[in-house]
């Protein structure tokens, strides 16, 4: 196989300050090559043309026309690797959620500059998401009725005049790509399913947004979690930013947990705290599902999910975003089955139901 050059990135911002620091940092890296910078989506059609990059940071907010238009028409014509500059606000978070549903792989918050650690750590954030970004498996999100996973009305379908297994939990990791691969899942659940728990890497300010817009979509209730709170079927719990999400067991009844103690595998939450604290409360009648994601976060605990009797699946390469945390389950051993997407909903289904 031939040697691939450094990464081409192109720069979509509106702030002259912005371009030049996003130049200096990425730059800096010997993998990836600048191209070219743009202060408005309009010069970027023609850099992109002449350019050929291949991932592009794209700003949200910039006159004359935003980035989520433009993502639309990017992504119909000519899909690529794009990281979004995002405003990690409560405000931010809609239309950042709407550029991942459009396909862009991942985002970042807009840079700062106040203090040498904090723009060390930006500097890594960024670098390691472009480079990410690149090796990604990028389509437009095509809205059609057919949609990839089985909707509710086959799933209800699939559990007619069956009961849930006692104790059934299924547990879901994801990372990059992760919050329209949940999505995927969770909406073709039907009102009777199984309770899921959930932990995806998101920011905090995001993950009550991300939240609702699954419940609104989905026959199931979907919450962000609490502290506290009884797990029940028909619902899921999905781990908030900055917190672990951990499952307990309380006078018979499944309880989620939440904690802000160490980060783990550079995460909270972290898909490995949910899974392990599954495999000690919930043992063999608990399913676990590691999605697309960039990283490792989860996988060992999914191999201990699969020693300790738990049914294990993990996304298969061709649809994911980014095969890093299933791809570390497979080369562990840890699944069971390796599926597609939207194969995982009604796997999920077979399994939970007797």
């Amino acid at each position: 196989m031939a040697k691939r050059g450094p990464v081409k990135v192109l720069i979509i911002d509106d702030s002259a300050l912005v371009r030049a620091l996003l130049s200096e940092i990425l730059s800096g890296h010997e993998n990836i090559d600048v191209v070219g910078s743009a202060s408005d989506p309009y010069d970027a059609r023609e850099m992109i043309k002449q350019l050929n990059p291949d991932v592009l940071t794209l700003d949200i907010e910039m006159p004359r026309m935003n980035g989520i238009a433009f993502l639309k028409n990017l992504m119909r014509l000519r899909p690529m690797p794009v990281v979004m500059i995002s405003t990690l606000t409560q405000q931010g978070a809609p239309a950042t959620l709407e550029a991942l549903e459009l396909g862009a792989v991942d985002f970042v918050p807009k840079p700062k500059t106040e203090g040498a650690v904090a723009l060390e750590k930006y500097s890594e954030e960024i670098i390691e998401k472009v480079l990410c970004a690149a090796r990604a498996n990028v389509a437009p999100r095509i809205e059609d009725k057919k949609a990839q996973t089985p909707d509710s009305a086959v799933a209800t379908a699939l559990t007619y005049g069956k009961t849930l297994k006692p104790g059934f939990l299924c547990a879901i990791g994801a990372s990059t790509g992760g919050t329209e691969a949940i999505k995927d899942v969770v909406k073709s659940l039907p009102a009777n399913s199984p309770a899921v728990v959930i932990a995806q890497h998101i920011p905090a300010v995001f993950s009550s947004s991300f939240a609702k817009r699954v419940d609104t979509l989905s026959a199931v209730h979907v919450y962000e979690a609490e502290n506290n709170q009884k797990i029940e079927p028909g619902s899921v719990y999905i781990a908030p930013g900055d917190a672990h999400l951990r499952v307990i067991e309380r006078q018979g009844s499944y309880i989620c947990q939440l904690g802000t103690d160490d980060l783990i595998n550079r995460h909270r939450p972290s898909v490995e705290a949910l899974f392990d604290s599954v495999t000690k409360h919930v043992g063999d009648k608990a399913m676990g599902v590691i999605l697309t994601g960039m990283g490792a976060d989860g996988a060992a605990a999914l191999l201990r999910m699969k020693q300790a009797g738990c049914v294990t699946v993990a996304q298969d390469e061709a649809t994911s975003v980014v095969w890093g945390m299933p791809g570390a389950a497979v080369k562990l051993g840890a699944a069971d089955q390796v599926l597609p997407l939207d194969k995982i909903t009604r796997y999920i289904l077979t399994r939970a139901y007797q």
